[in-house]
C-alpha cells in the first residue's frame, strides 16, 4: 500500500491482475491488444493473420489447436474453421469471457483460464498445434520460456509450435524499443511491450526440446518454429 492509502499497481508479472485491469470491457480489452479496432477490422485482419499461422504450421481439418494468449479471440475466430478443435487459453478471465461471446457460434471453440504462468490446466500430449502471437512482448523473459516448455509437454509427437514478437534486430522493431523506451522513462506501465531477437527464441525452442526449430524475420517481427519429435 502507499502512504495515501491507495493499492500500488501490480508489477509486470502480476499478469492475471494487470490484463483482468485492462479488459474490463470489450472496447477496453481491444484497444489494449489492437488498437481501436472495429469488429469488421478483428476479423478481417485476424482471418489474415490466421492463414499466416496456417500455411507455416500445416494446421489441418483434424488437428487439435491450441492459442497461448488468446485475447478477446481475434485469430481463434478465425482459425476454428480450420481445425477440429480450437482451445483458446488466457490469464485473464475478462478475456476468456469476452471471446467466449465473440466465438459463440464456432461449435468447436473451448476455453481455459490460466491459473498461473504455464499451462497446467492443459493435459501433457493432448493437443496437436500450440501458438502464441503477440504475447511475447508482455511477457518476461523467464515465463516466455515456461510457455514454451509446457507447450512441448502439451503437444502429441509431431506436434507443432510458434511464437512471435517484435524483433530487436530489425529497424522496424528498434523504431518500436526506441518509442517504448520514451514511455518507459516516463512511467513504466507493467503491459508496456518487451523486444526479442531470433537467438533468444532459437535457445528456447531447443533447450524445451522442439527438433527442427526455424526462425523467420517478417519486416518488425521475429518467429519462431519447431516439432516435437
Amino acid at each position: 500500500m502507499t502512504k495515501e492509502g491507495k493499492q500500488d499497481a501490480p508489477s509486470r508479472a502480476e499478469y492475471k491482475k494487470v490484463w483482468n485491469g485492462l479488459s474490463g470491457s470489450l472496447e477496453d480489452a481491444v484497444y489494449h491488444v489492437t488498437g481501436k479496432a472495429t469488429e469488421e477490422q478483428l476479423k478481417k485482419y485476424g482471418l489474415i493473420d490466421a492463414q499466416k499461422l496456417i500455411r507455416k504450421l500445416k494446421v489441418g481439418s483434424t488437428d487439435d489447436v491450441l492459442e497461448i494468449g488468446c485475447g478477446v479471440g481475434r485469430l481463434g475466430y478465425a482459425m476454428a474453421d480450420y481445425c477440429r478443435k480450437w482451445i483458446g487459453c488466457d490469464i485473464s478471465s475478462n478475456m476468456i469471457n469476452h471471446a467466449k461471446k465473440r466465438l459463440e457460434s464456432k461449435g468447436n471453440a473451448e476455453f481455459k483460464e490460466l491459473t498461473g504462468n504455464d499451462l497446467s490446466v492443459i493435459e501433457s500430449n493432448s493437443v496437436d498445434v500450440v501458438y502464441c502471437s503477440v504475447v511475447f512482448m508482455h511477457l518476461e523473459e523467464w515465463d516466455r520460456y515456461t510457455y514454451v516448455q509446457e507447450s512441448h509437454r502439451i503437444l502429441r509427437k509431431g506436434g507443432r509450435i510458434y511464437v512471435d514478437n517484435f524483433n530487436l534486430d530489425s529497424e522496424g522493431g528498434w523504431e518500436i524499443f526506441l518509442a517504448h523506451h520514451a514511455i518507459a522513462t516516463e512511467k513504466r506501465e507493467a503491459h508496456i511491450s518487451k523486444s526479442s531477437t531470433p537467438d533468444e527464441l532459437k535457445v528456447y525452442l531447443k533447450r524445451a526440446g522442439f527438433k527442427k526449430g526455424k526462425t523467420f524475420q517478417e519486416n518488425q517481427w521475429v518467429i519462431a518454429t519447431g516439432i516435437k519429435k
